[in-house]
């Protein structure tokens, strides 16, 4: 049986603790989470408090609390916890000794090795202090590995394939991004730079003075001269900032805040995310400036990288994966949970120094982006309207279950109805992705163009999909559910597949002379690569809710609208060959007539089919004769 040697990632907010059991590594909880808050504290009875409790009290009694001693690491330096001096090695051992506890409470066995991860930028004083702080909390520090080099290794255990790895490393009080090279298995660190006073903390203070000058503007009180209703606003804030890496607006709320002429005061204030990521952008611009000085660093260009992985939790703000793809050229990676990303490389390092082999992490991930069809103005031919914009809101490789929203708007004044239709697929064009469903929502308030709606799409590890649009303005809400969204998308092109290769092998016979009687009974042109309709399909019951879908069967024979499907393929392809060289006035008719065809294929309709594919053969005709 294989040493146990745990890892550690021993953070400036918080700290995790991991192991490999049958080659899977994994993060230990305790009370369902995996999370230990790196604050230590002393109870008024004198009572070590580490975790969420100490964290708690820090508002309240910061005399007797301790937290982001991972700065001080390394610094000839004590701080005060009650009436005693503490070296920060030996506040970082109490979080250790902490972690240390959990492990052995839920392995049974006794913990003595460990692997400890440090900033890449650790100097050796900080890193012989992570040491020492592990020697004090009865480890022996088997290794001290980068952070980086640990996120690396969650991605590419086996370290087979030589990688550029970004790392982008985003906590809640410190900020680093380094470069990695993996190959043979050897992490060699490029470059690294970063901003030790940048982090999500720094987010929530902003998002707290926004609130906090709201409300003291509308009532006269200012809530961060209360030290109790700040640490309530900080709460508050902190809780609302992670529904907005989700959820495109939300709420900061809380009773009796505050009082007023003995009157209590309630906070109920509404955030949008757009508003949120207008306070934090600067600070995320700084970030931007360390990864490019990183990739100058290591004298390499954005084109270079393999590969961009998000580390920590403040990460998952929207913005920072937008800007890192703007500047990167690429989608980052975020499979792993950011929180737990370096806890889990800690452990595999100490996997594969006891002798394990180790494979990579199970993560259950969304394969293809999940979205709706909506109007975008562009700036082409005077503003001409785009009908066929795809807008993601569950994008491709993110975990399961998944819940995102986000806000849309109507275009017209008093519209009273809005079609949802919602499509799977990586284009940002709708008409080369898939439908898998759609619905109207009716009766909308008759306003101006401009009326919010807010579509939320939801997500299981089962594969089941619900899509709900709800108007802001009056609560008005409808939604369907769709079965089995994952797999009908696979499904879809195992048939196209499957089609492809009878019509290939009906080819291939018919080059020759079957003997008598053993004929292929397939019809003259042979199956086709159909595609087939992957909206609701059913009836939707009193609530709103579709009815769940099944996609049809494979049948190598004939079937309905085979010979429609296969001239419409037709006549898209040349119609993609022709749109290039039309003009803008053709383009226009061109694009209304695609969307007629795909349309009337994806619905199967085919007398429609027929008819819509007639005037787009009239169109192609006079613009090839033209």
């Amino acid at each position: 049986m294989a040493e146990l040697i745990v890892g550690i990632d021993l953070g400036t907010t918080n700290s995790e603790i991991a192991i490999v059991e049958g080659g899977q590594p994994r993060v230990l909880v305790e009370d369902g989470d995996p999370i230990l808050p790196s604050v230590v504290g002393l109870a008024e009875d004198g009572r070590l408090l580490v975790g969420k409790a100490a964290r708690n009290q820090w508002v309240l009694a910061p005399e007797r609390t301790v937290k982001s001693i991972k700065r001080k690491m390394g610094q000839e330096v004590k701080v005060a916890l009650g009436t005693d001096q503490f070296t920060p090695q030996e506040v970082s051992a109490m979080i250790l000794r902490t972690l240390k506890a959990r492990a052995e409470r839920e392995l049974g066995v006794p913990v003595v090795k460990a692997v400890i991860t440090v900033p890449a930028y650790f100097n050796d004083s900080q890193r012989q202090a992570t040491r020492e702080a592990g020697a004090l909390a009865g480890l022996e520090v088997v290794r001290i590995l980068n952070e980086p080099t640990a996120a690396a290794l969650t991605y590419n255990p086996d370290q087979s394939k030589a990688e550029r790895i970004l790392v982008y490393d985003l906590g809640g009080g410190t900020f680093d991004v380094s470069i990695v090279h993996t190959e043979g298995g050897v992490v060699e660190v490029l470059s690294s730079h970063g901003d030790t006073q940048l982090g999500g903390d720094d987010f929530d203070e902003l998002l707290l003075t926004d609130v906090a000058t709201d409300f003291e503007t509308m009532y006269g009180v200012d809530l961060r001269a209360n030290r109790v209703s700040r640490a309530r606003l900080l709460r508050a804030v902190e809780d609302a900032k992670k529904r907005l890496s989700d959820h495109a607006i939300t709420k900061v709320e809380e009773e009796f805040i505050a009082e007023k002429d003995g009157v209590p005061l309630h906070l109920n204030v509404e955030v949008e995310r757009i508003e949120f990521e207008e306070l934090i952008r600067p600070l995320i611009d700084r970030t931007m400036q360390c990864v490019q000085q990183a990739l100058d660093d290591a004298k390499l260009t954005a084109a270079q990288i393999d590969r961009v992985v998000l580390v920590g939790g403040s990460t998952r703000t929207p913005l920072i994966g937008r800007l890192l793809e703007e500047r990167l050229g690429q989608p980052a990676h975020r499979e792993v949970n950011p929180d737990l990303c370096v806890a889990l490389g800690a452990a595999i390092q100490g996997a594969i120094i006891s002798g394990q082999n180790v494979g990579s992490v199970l993560v259950d991930i969304t394969p293809h982006s999940l979205g709706i069809k909506c109007l975008e103005m562009t700036d082409d031919f005077g503003f001409r309207p785009n009908e066929f914009k795809f807008a993601p809101i569950i994008r491709r490789n993110s975990p399961l279950p998944a819940s995102r929203s986000e806000v849309f708007a109507t275009v017209s004044d008093n519209q009273p109805i809005v079609e949802v239709e919602v499509y799977q697929g990586e284009s940002a064009d709708v008409r080369r992705n898939h439908r898998v469903g759609r619905f109207n929502i009716e009766g909308l308030a008759r306003v101006p163009a401009g009326n919010q709606l807010v579509v939320q799409l939801d997500l299981t590890l089962d594969g089941i999909l619900k899509v709900s649009a709800r108007e802001k303005a009056t609560g008005l809400v409808k939604q369907i559910t769709i079965e089995n969204a994952l797999a009908r998308y696979a499904m879809a092109e195992r048939e196209h597949a499957q089609s492809r290769l009878n019509r290939m092998w009906s080819d291939l016979e018919t080059l020759s002379t079957p003997p008598p009687g053993d004929e292929p009974n397939l019809s003259e042109d042979g199956p086709d690569d159909f595609d087939h309709p992957l909206d609701e399909g059913g009836p939707e019951t009193e609530h709103g809710v579709s009815s769940p879908v099944g996609v049809p069967q494979l049948d190598p024979g004939p079937r309905e609208g085979q010979r429609e499907t296969v001239q419409a393929r037709a006549l898209l392809e040349k119609a993609d060959r022709v749109r290039g060289k039309a003009g803008a006035e053709d383009q226009v008719e061109l694009d209304r007539l695609i969307s007629r065809v795909r349309d009337a294929m994806t619905d199967r309709r085919w007398g429609d089919l027929q008819s819509a594919c007639n005037d787009l053969s009239d169109v192609l005709f006079y613009l090839e004769d033209a």
